[in-house]
Parts: C-alpha cells; sequence; structure tokens
C-alpha cells in the first residue's frame, strides 16, 4: 500500500510535533527514521499487522503447499529487509524484560518494528513496556524459545542473526519443502529435528503437535521415510552396540552394579541370560552380546515403543525422563525420537486397528506385558530437517540449525553459548 505525498507529511508532521513530550534519545530515533534516505514507505519496513493480528500458532503443517507459498512471500519480505539496511543489532550488555528502562530498549524496538513483532504505533522509548513484553514473547514464539518476555543469550542470539542470513537460511529451507509439500498421505506423522517437534497430520491440518527429544550432535536422528506399522506396548529395551560400547560398559566399570539396578539382562547368542560377573569389563567384548532391559517403569522406553522399517534402526518412543521435554535444547539421544504426551499419538495411530481404543491401551500398560500391536492401516513417517519455514503472512519461524546443515555457523546458536 503506498503513501501519498500529503498523508506523510501529515504523519510527519504529527511525529514533529510530539518530539517535545518524549525524551531526547527518543526524539533522534523518530528524526533518523523519518529523515532516513531508505525509510521509502513506512508500512513496507514496519508493518503492525504482525502484532495486531496473525498468530503464530497454527494447524497448518510444515509440509503443505500452503506453506510454501508462504515461505516465498517470507523470502520476498525478508529480501525488502535486507535491501533496507537489515535491522540493528540489540546490544547484550544487560538482560531485559518488562520494567526495565535503558537505551538499548530502543533498539529493540526498532529490532521487533522491521521484522514486524512490534506494531509502529508502540512507538519509540527506553522503557521496556507491556508493547515490548508481547513482542519479544512473539518473537521467542517463531523461534521455538521460551515464551517469558526476557532477554537472555539465547534470545539475544536469535535476534542478533543478521537479516540476510535469515533471508539465506529461508532460501536454504524452501528447497526442502518444496520436495515435500505433495501428496503424502491422508494421515502421517512428521518429525522435525531442529524444532525437536512432531506433527500428527490429517486432512491436510495438524491435529496434534509434540514435543521430541531427537538425536545429538554426534549421534544425529537420521533423515527418512517409512511407514509405521507396529507399536509395542510394555517394550523390552535392547540397547545398540554403540550403546554398550560408549555408555554401559563405562558404566559397568564405574559402577558393577549397573545393570542389576536398571533391570538389564546379557543374553548370549542363543538366548540364555549371562552373569555380569563373568565378564571381563575392562575389555569390550561384552559388546558382542545382547543386552536387553526388561519392560517397566524404568525401561529406556518405559510404556511404548512405535516401530517403522529402515536401515538406520531408529524408532520413537516414551521416556521416563520426562523432566527432558522442558529443556530449551533437546537433542539428548542416540538418533530414536522420544515423544511427550505419547499416549495421544499412538491413541490416534491405532484409531483404525479394531479393539484398541484408548481404554483397551491404557489397561494394557499397566499389566506390565509386552504387548506388540500391528496397526491395520501403516501410517507413513517423515523424519526432516526444516530449520526455517512459514504458516502466515508475517508468521516467519525459524531455528537453530544444531546439525550445521544450513552451512552458516552463525545459525548454531546452541554451539556458540
Amino acid at each position: 500500500m503506498k503513501t501519498d505525498r500529503r498523508t506523510f507529511l501529515a504523519g510527519a508532521g504529527l511525529a514533529a510535533a510530539s518530539m517535545a513530550t518524549v525524551p531526547a534519545r527518543a526524539q533522534d530515533v523518530i528524526r533518523d527514521i523519518i529523515l532516513s534516505p531508505r525509510r521509502g514507505v513506512w508500512n513496507d519496513q514496519f508493518d503492525a499487522r504482525a502484532s495486531e493480528g496473525d498468530k503464530v500458532a497454527s494447524n497448518l503443517p510444515i509440509f503443505s503447499p500452503e506453506t510454501v507459498s508462504y515461505i516465498e512471500r517470507a523470502i520476498a519480505q525478508y529480501a525488502n529487509i535486507v535491501a533496507r539496511g537489515g535491522w540493528p543489532t540489540v546490544p547484550a550488555a544487560r538482560k531485559l524484560r518488562l520494567g526495565v528502562v535503558d537505551a538499548s530498549v530502543e533498539t529493540l524496538r526498532r529490532r521487533l518494528m522491521i521484522s514486524g513483532d512490534l506494531s509502529q504505533t508502540a512507538g519509540m522509548s527506553p522503557a521496556f513496556d507491556t508493547y515490548v513484553d508481547t513482542a519479544v514473547k512473539r518473537f521467542q514464539s517463531r523461534h521455538g524459545l521460551p515464551e517469558d518476555g526476557v532477554l537472555g543469550p539465547y534470545t539475544f542470539a536469535a535476534m542478533n542473526v543478521s537479516a540476510a542470513v535469515r533471508l539465506g537460511q529461508l532460501e536454504t529451507n524452501i528447497v526442502r519443502l518444496r520436495s515435500m509439500s505433495g501428496f503424502l498421505g491422508e494421515r502421517y506423522v512428521m518429525v522435525n529435528i531442529p524444532a525437536a517437534q512432531i506433527e500428527a497430520v490429517e486432512n491436510g491440518r495438524v491435529v496434534s503437535r509434540h514435543t521430541a527429544i531427537v538425536g545429538k550432535i554426534d549421534r544425529q536422528t537420521p533423515i527418512l521415510n517409512s511407514k509405521i506399522n507396529e507399536v509395542i506396548v510394555n517394550p523390552y529395551w535392547n540397547a545398540p552396540e554403540s550403546i554398550v560400547r560408549k555408555d554401559i560398559i563405562p558404566l559397568m566399570r564405574k559402577n558393577p552394579q549397573y545393570l542389576t539396578e536398571n533391570n538389564i539382562r546379557i543374553l548370549g547368542p542363543d538366548g540364555t541370560e549371562i552373569e555380569p560377573t563373568t565378564i571381563d569389563w575392562s575389555t569390550e567384548e561384552a559388546a558382542k552380546l545382547r543386552f536387553r532391559q526388561d519392560p517397566g517403569k524404568i525401561n529406556a522406553m518405559a510404556s511404548v515403543k512405535i516401530n517403522f522399517p529402515n536401515p538406520h534402526a531408529v524408532y520413537m518412543h516414551d521416556t521416563p525422563q520426562q523432566g527432558l521435554f522442558n529443556k530449551l535444547m533437546r537433542f539428548d539421544s542416540s538418533g530414536c525420537v522420544r515423544v511427550q504426551n505419547v499416549r495421544d499419538l499412538v491413541t490416534w495411530l491405532l484409531r483404525d486397528t479394531d479393539g484398541w481404543n484408548r481404554q483397551r491401551f491404557e489397561q494394557t500398560i499397566k499389566t506390565g506385558e509386552s504387548t506388540p500391536v500391528a496397526l491395520s492401516e501403516p501410517v507413513p513417517v517423515y523424519f526432516t530437517y526444516v530449520s526455517a519455514w512459514s504458516t502466515g503472512d508475517l508468521v516467519v519461524h525459524f531455528r537453530d540449525d544444531i546439525y550445521g546443515r544450513d552451512g552458516v555457523d552463525e545459525l548454531m546458536i546452541s554451539s556458540a553459548l
């Protein structure tokens, strides 16, 4: 929308008149904006629509043609921001939060206005008021950060990634999104690794989202496409050889009772149980054996395991360590994916499998018996890597490039903090 000369001069006159009632520093900021040769059309750079609507939460799947069209618009918006000089760096000298009065808040306001998180009508002031608080929370939500309105190390780091780098991140990810925007199934599950989040999608809309724990940097969750074909209630856990070598053997050297305390049995090639005391733990000969944990509350997969064929031997599962879902950086697994509120997801997966409603599922968990259940209709599952996407006009999401696949060090925020 273009602004005619009369309207602009009237607005500039009102802004100039208001300078008499605001602090000198705020006057300078307003004057800089009005007189900036790059200012262009006011609404091009400071669009208030985002902070007045366009909620960040959406039931639009990350994989959809609509998402692709929105990210195309986002690329155009960010290209315009870059062409106009980008956004300022917000000084990280002190923690900023509601009630703080500091000169750096003025820079923060400008930064949030340019990205569309703060309305231009909020004005310029060194005070961190409720308008700024709401805008910071919106910014945090778009970047997968706790929505506490406090500018700590992670929020500062995400905010000070340059506009040019964010534009490049969008351009990198639109290629990934275009390749997965076709028909993926009436029902499917999508695991987004950088977001550590899972979407259960049906008829083109997200029916539930689940926080996830995905692989560590040195034990990455793989990219894959498969179909969920089985759910095991009260599963046994068979430790992969990598975990036996990297975790179990070192732990047994420190605590010979570790296996007993965790209900883990050692099985020989013929399935007979082997006593831990008969093994030389100073070597790695135990890695050739099978380590199986009994079902139960301390089982590594807790109540349920979700299986799908894949060459990486990974799966999705419950966990007894529910507190891990509250962590900001949820990259703690050995490649498999832990699912918060997994019972809701499993109930949805088993919906079309005869006899398996929520009640029977919960009752089976209580028995403690390992029970495999084959899905009558396998559900597609996609493990993917999308670190930037858009779910609506002016709603652009970014995540930490945890595995460094976007190719820019500045986007690997957690590694730098």
